[in-house]
C-alpha cells in the first residue's frame, strides 16, 4: 500500500508544476502601518519608505486579520514589484480588493523596471484600470488608454462593500492582457499601449490614488507564471484557486460548474472529498493539520493536481 501511495504522489507531481506561484501575500506577517519597510517587494514611487505616500497595512481583511489599504485621503503611490522582471511568458497577477460605497480605486501595469531610480520613471501599458473614476458611479469600472475617464476602451461591473477577486492576465510575447472579476471575464486580449511607451518587462503593479476618493483595500496578493501550461492542462481563465498558502477556505475561481474536489496528505490519503456542483466553490480547509497536499479539481472531463500548504 505504502508504494501505491508514493506512486500516487510521484503522478500527481507532474500537473501541479505547470502554474507556479511566484509570489503570494497575505500581510498578516506585518505590522500595522507603512508597507514598503517591511517587505521587499513593495516599494513607493519615489523610493522613499513611510509618510503619506506608502499604502498601510490596516487591521481587517478577506482572510485574517489584516489587509492593505490605498487611501485618497494622502496620496498612496505603491508598487507591487514583479519577481524576477520577467520579459516574455504569460503571468497572472489577482487581488482581493474591497471598496465602500462612493469609493473609488485605480491601477495600472507598469512595463519596464527603473532599478535605483527615485522616484520611478513613468512605464505605464497595460491599461489604466479605473473603479468608479467619478466617485458617483458605483460598480462601474473602466479601462482605458487615456489619464482620465473620458475615453474608456473598456466597461466593467463589480460588487461594491464586498471582498471580489481582480486577477489580471499578462501575455507577455503578444503584449495582450485579460482580466477577470470574480469568475466574470470582463475583457480579454486588450493590447499594452499607453503613449510612446515600449514594452520592457513586466515590471510593477501601480496602486495609485488618482482621487481624493480613492480608497480601495486589498488581500491576499497572488503571482503566478503560467508560461509553462500545455494545452492539456486548464488555462487560467478556466480554473485557478487561492489563497496559497490556505488558512481555512480554498476558493476555487473556475469558469464553469466544478464537479469534484478530492485533497490527498503527502502519503496518497483522501483527507476532503467534495462534489460542489458550482461554479467558484469555496472548499472549507480546516479540519487539515498545518502541512503540505495536493488537491485535485474536475471540471467535466478535464482534472488538475497542485500543491496548497495549509497552515
Amino acid at each position: 500500500m505504502k508504494k501505491i501511495y508514493i506512486l500516487a504522489f510521484m503522478a500527481f507531481g507532474f500537473t501541479f508544476t505547470a502554474s507556479a506561484q511566484i509570489y503570494f501575500e497575505n500581510f498578516e506577517g506585518f505590522n500595522l502601518g507603512d508597507i514598503s519597510s517591511q517587505s521587499p517587494h513593495w516599494r513607493t514611487w519615489s523610493g522613499n519608505n513611510g509618510g503619506a505616500e506608502d499604502a498601510d497595512v490596516v487591521s481587517g481583511g478577506q482572510e485574517g486579520v489584516r489587509s492593505l489599504l490605498i487611501d485618497g485621503s494622502q496620496i498612496t503611490d505603491q508598487l507591487l514589484l514583479i519577481p524576477g522582471n520577467p520579459s516574455s511568458g504569460k503571468f497572472a497577477v489577482g487581488f482581493y480588493l474591497a471598496m465602500h460605497p462612493g469609493k473609488s480605486f485605480y491601477f495600472n501595469m507598469q512595463a519596464a523596471l527603473t532599478p535605483g531610480s527615485d522616484p520611478w520613471q513613468q512605464a505605464l501599458m497595460g491599461g489604466n484600470v479605473y473603479f468608479n473614476c467619478d466617485g458617483s458611479s458605483d460598480g462601474v469600472g473602466i479601462v482605458t488608454g487615456t489619464t482620465d475617464c473620458s475615453a474608456p476602451d473598456q466597461t466593467f461591473s463589480y460588487p461594491v462593500d464586498i471582498y471580489f477577486r481582480v486577477t489580471c492576465y499578462y501575455d507577455l510575447d503578444n503584449q495582450t492582457w485579460s482580466m477577470r472579476i470574480n469568475s466574470n471575464l470582463v475583457f480579454e486580449n486588450q493590447p499594452f499601449a499607453f503613449g510612446s511607451q515600449t514594452f520592457e518587462s513586466l515590471a510593477a503593479i501601480d496602486f495609485y490614488s488618482a482621487s481624493a476618493t480613492n480608497e480601495g483595500f486589498i488581500d491576499v496578493v497572488e503571482i503566478l507564471d503560467q508560461t509553462t501550461v500545455g494545452t492539456d492542462e486548464f488555462d487560467a481563465a478556466v480554473f485557478n484557486s487561492y489563497p496559497n498558502p490556505v488558512k481555512n477556505v480554498l476558493n476555487i475561481q473556475s469558469r464553469d460548474v466544478v464537479d469534484s474536489v478530492e485533497v490527498y496528505d503527502i502519503m496518497g490519503k483522501l483527507v476532503i472529498s467534495e462534489k460542489p456542483g458550482t461554479i467558484s466553490p469555496a472548499i472549507n480547509t480546516s479540519s487539515l493539520s498545518p502541512g503540505t497536499y495536493l488537491a485535485k479539481v474536475t471540471i467535466g472531463d478535464a482534472s488538475k493536481t497542485m500543491k496548497i500548504i495549509k497552515l
